[in-house]
């Protein structure tokens, strides 16, 4: 019985052995839509959760396309460690692309090949993307953007989050759907309006 500890160890030493220069644990993940805006639109997803696929596909590209100029889009990291085994290596290598300027070019292809998620497609979609290879597999392999993720976890469940995705308006959830977002986003905009500067 002594093995599986003995390779845990292992394991953890290793980690501590990734070479960190260049890296940072900070998210330089951006936001999509109006950097400015008064109201914004956060999004707590997994990025191996099927809804979370379909709300990227369906949901987010609408909301951006009738409210881009009035809302700031922000996704949130919300991995279900428990049911999806890659879902936060995948939140790691997006944050990992995002210091190479490929936040969100990294969950669209992550999303569009959810179906092959695993450590190796990570590494091709990295590839794909023309991010510098061996920067983003040294980044993945530290596990330096893990703090960076549980705070958003924590936030999430601080905010209430049970499922993914998860959707709130200036911090009040909202259903996932166009309709629901879009009635919310009016509302806190009509809101933000009537607050004197």
């Amino acid at each position: 019985m002594r093995l599986p500890f003995i390779t845990l160890t292992l394991s953890l030493v290793l980690v501590a052995c990734v070479d960190t220069t260049g890296l940072s644990a900070e998210s330089s993940r951006p936001l999509k839509g109006n950097p400015s805006a008064l109201v914004l639109v956060q999004e707590f997803a997994d990025l191996q959760c099927p809804a979370c696929k379909a709300a990227h596909e369906q949901i987010n590209g609408a909301l951006l396309e009738q409210y881009g100029d009035s809302i700031r889009l922000e996704f949130m990291h919300f991995p279900l460690r428990g049911i999806h085994p890659y879902a936060m290596e995948a939140a790691e290598a997006a944050e990992c692309a995002a210091d190479q300027g490929k936040f969100w070019e990294f969950v669209d292809m992550n999303y569009a090949n959810q179906s092959s998620l695993k450590s190796a497609a990570l590494r091709e979609w990295g590839a794909a993307l023309k991010l510098d290879s061996a920067l983003f597999d040294r980044c993945i392999e530290s596990d330096i953007k893990e703090d960076t993720i549980l705070a958003d976890y924590a936030e999430g469940q601080k905010m209430g989050v049970n499922g993914t995705p998860s959707y709130y308006v200036n911090g009040k959830k909202v259903g996932s759907s166009v309709e629901e977002l879009g009635a919310a986003i009016d509302a806190a905009a009509t809101e933000a309006a009537a607050v004197p500067l």
